[in-house]
């Protein structure tokens, strides 16, 4: 009896120990979401900086705004990084969630592009404008279309109040079609000339698109920059912990910023310091 309870205590000692070696190895290792660009570019760029610093660094590559969020919740994810922070207040509302910003890293300004015309100025009674569909997106789209004194909002229209295409004031006789943010590019590209589109900046990117060719942009004096900077998304209280303050800090440095102001030539622009 007594060599039946020394073993059984063995196993549960050894069963303890492997479980604090996992602990420990996956406390070691960040599983982080992210669209390719630019979002898992610049994260490749620390690897090996947070390798320096004891941690592997895993990237799983999302191609829609929905999954890498979902990856966070069923806790295949430590983190992601491709939405920004108005995005995820809208996420958290329509799912019952609690994920939250770990730190602000950069800014893609939106942009307005055509399929074959050059300028707004050109831009026909009665075209197709194209935006994407989800609320905080939407939003965003539409205040930049009047921005451009496209279309005309209610007066106190806000990014943090939000509008959808049903707030719109006054049309001026454009066709606003609201569809799937990751799907814009291609439906500009299929559409007939003289069609316009707002584009995220990282869809953008992806479909080699220069925002030095946009027909408009954001203004950034306004609050874009912050109500729009791009984030590390957590599950609420794990900001706090080391391996996540560690990929924050990393992405925070003088490296990151060069290689954004190199790369993306304005289409991505740091937030921080």
């Amino acid at each position: 009896m007594k060599k039946i309870t020394a073993l059984v205590l063995a196993v549960i000692v050894v069963l303890g120990v492997l479980s604090g070696c996992a602990a420990k190895t996956d406390d070691k290792k960040i599983v982080i979401g992210a669209t390719s660009t630019p979002h898992a570019e610049i994260l490749e760029l620390i690897k090996d900086d947070l390798a320096k610093e004891g941690y592997e660094l895993e990237i799983k590559v999302f191609d829609d705004y929905i999954l890498p969020n979902k990856g966070l919740t069923d806790k295949s994810l430590d983190a992601n990084y491709f939405q920004h922070v108005a995005y995820l207040t809208s996420y958290n509302a329509s799912n019952g969630t609690d994920l939250v910003s770990a730190g602000a890293i950069h800014y893609e300004p939106f942009g307005i592009y055509g399929n074959g015309i050059t300028s707004l100025a050109d831009l026909a009674a009665g075209a197709t404008i194209i935006i994407p569909a989800d609320d905080s997106n939407e939003t965003r789209a539409l205040l930049l279309l009047q921005q451009e004194g496209l279309i005309t909002l209610p007066a106190d229209a806000s990014a943090q109040k939000g509008v959808s295409t049903l707030d719109i004031v006054d049309a001026k006789g454009y066709d606003i079609q609201a569809v799937q943010a990751d799907t814009v590019p291609a439906q500009l590209k299929n559409a007939p000339a003289g069609t316009i589109a707002i584009i995220n900046g990282n869809y953008a990117l992806q479909a080699g698109l220069k925002i030095a060719d946009a027909l408009a942009i954001e203004s950034a004096t306004g609050d874009a920059g912050q109500t729009y900077a791009n984030v590390i998304a957590v599950r609420n209280g794990d900001e706090k912990l080391p391996k996540i303050q560690a990929l924050v800090k990393a992405l925070k440095t003088d490296k990151v910023k060069k290689f954004v102001e190199e790369s993306y030539n304005g289409a991505v622009v740091i937030v921080f310091g």
